[in-house]
């Protein structure tokens, strides 16, 4: 199944996806609610919609706006440093441990919101990540076991903040100014692609330009090995959303000069099978100055 939450004229809603067309699932039963959390919470619910989504009316995908997906995530966990040739073109050694982070819920938005270059740095960078829904929690999940702990896969673009990530040898600073991590527009359950989301192209392009572009298959740590290495320290809840970290290309380490994403333009973020995560970048200033006159 393809998920599409978004607002509509009669409020936000979960969408089931057919082509360049959707079902809207709450209004087939009210108990999937506005986010993905009740089909999360009850896989039978999933079932149950099948039929009656049979000859259900259908809307055009473009007339939705996308909305998060889980609206209130408890937690958000972000790996770094997974494709090694990202590692060595930022100059790090390779790990023998994942390089992991977390995000605030300010930091993140859904695709086609603006994302936001802050007042105070224009060393805006962007990063394509392929992320994961937490399905079933838990605690010491095996890798043998750990893909049935996923609801879905998603698109994550980590918009960092390269100067304040660079302040401290802990990266919080970079990774969470408000609305510069991107999710979604579409979640795709675990059936409509390779067995943990691997050998997947992965792209992030401004207009023509491409920024990067690699393989899911490229990463260190896969899907499994991701889960079961968190869920070793933490209990993982269902509704927590995990980033896979980025590939090569990025914009800090492009040569000779740095490649900062600036106000004006729309980045894309790319992955075969789950769709395109794509945001207008604006300024922090101009985005308080229409504010400030509505």
């Amino acid at each position: 199944m393809k998920y599409l939450v978004g607002d509509t004229s009669n409020g936000t809603a979960v969408f089931a996806v057919e082509g360049a067309e959707a079902v809207n699932l709450t209004a087939l039963d009210a108990a999937v609610g506005p986010d993905l959390m009740a089909l999360i919470a009850d896989p039978m619910l999933a079932e149950s919609l099948a039929a009656k989504m049979q000859g259900a009316p259908r809307v055009a995908v473009s007339s939705i706006t996308p909305a998060l997906p889980v609206a209130e995530p408890g937690t958000i966990i972000c790996l770094g440093l997974n494709y090694t040739d990202h590692i060595k073109e930022g100059g790090y050694d390779i790990p023998d441990y994942p390089a992991l982070f977390m995000r605030g819920k300010n930091s993140i938005m859904a695709a086609g919101a603006p994302l936001v270059r802050p007042s105070c740095s224009d060393k805006l960078d962007y990063e394509a990540e392929l992320m994961f829904i937490i399905g079933k929690g838990g605690r010491h999940i095996s890798e043998a076991d750990a893909l049935n702990h996923v609801f879905g896969y998603t698109v994550f673009n980590d918009g960092s903040v390269r100067d304040y990530q660079r302040k401290t040898h802990q990266w919080t600073p970079g990774k969470n100014f408000d609305n510069t991590g991107a999710i979604g527009p579409y979640v795709v359950t675990p059936d409509e692609v390779p067995e943990g989301a691997a050998g997947l192209k992965i792209e992030s392009r401004v207009g023509t330009e491409i920024l990067q572009s690699s393989n899911t298959g490229n990463m260190i740590w896969s899907v499994a090995q991701t889960i079961a290495t968190i869920s070793e320290y933490t209990t993982l809840e269902p509704g927590d959303l995990i980033a896979m970290g980025t590939p090569p290309g990025v914009g800090h380490a492009k040569k000779p000069n740095p490649r900062w994403l600036v106000p004006g333009e729309v980045v894309d973020i790319e992955i075969e099978g789950i769709g395109i995560c794509s945001n207008p970048i604006v300024d922090e200033k101009d985005q308080a100055t229409v504010a400030a006159a509505e």
